[in-house]
């Protein structure tokens, strides 16, 4: 993995989404997909999904989304036959808010706690028992200031080679791509450990 030459790649493959994926599971290494299953998110999991349908795709499922998220979820795992993976924290969002009152304010300071609780401690678990080398996610550079830094292809601290493919895709791109394929689409989301758009949940800031 040392011998990547990411200047090289990101130069050759990182506004080119498909050839990006088929490159990444050409490494021949373990993989997963994240999702949220938030707007779009069929596109990346199609993407992967037409190379490698075995690919994991890991779901942080905090409990607090939206019916439609749920039903999106359903629908696009069984139409692409998703190898999907649920990790939920470890306490149900019943037992959480019969203890600890409802979700706390951005300014809480107990919302750090929270995020770490419901997105945070799932996502380690999911790396402990994938133990994936290649990590693709659908981060977008205009999610947010931290995401618009970022390369295409990045190796973490720990070795994780992580590959967002559709970092330079607009929304026009992505609806055209779920036209094409007929995917189905997801706009009532919402994430409370965000809370605004364009701030950070802390995943892409710890991993």
């Amino acid at each position: 993995m040392s011998a990547i030459d990411l200047a090289a790649v990101n130069a050759d493959l990182g506004r080119n989404a498909p050839g990006l994926v088929a490159w990444a599971l050409g490494l021949g290494q373990p993989a997963i997909v994240t999702t949220n299953f938030r707007p779009f998110e069929a596109v990346i999991l199609h993407m992967v999904n037409q190379v490698r349908p075995d690919v994991p795709v890991v779901w942080m499922d905090n409990g607090y989304n939206t019916e439609a998220t749920y039903q999106f979820a359903d629908a696009v795992t069984r139409q692409l036959g998703l190898n999907l993976k649920i990790y939920l924290p470890r306490r149900s969002r019943a037992h959480r808010e019969a203890v600890d009152g409802p979700t706390p304010a951005l300014d809480d300071p107990r919302h750090a706690a929270f995020t770490e609780e419901v997105k945070l401690e799932p996502f380690a678990r999911a790396l402990r028992e994938t133990a994936p080398k290649v990590w693709f996610t659908a981060l977008r550079a205009t999610d947010t200031a931290v995401r618009a830094q970022m390369d295409p292809v990045s190796i973490n601290p720990d070795g994780l080679i992580k590959v967002a493919p559709l970092l330079h895709w607009s929304s026009k791109d992505l609806h055209e791509y779920c036209v094409k394929h007929g995917l189905p689409n997801n706009f009532d989301y919402v994430d409370p450990t965000k809370g605004e758009d364009n701030r950070e949940c802390g995943l892409h800031l710890a991993h």
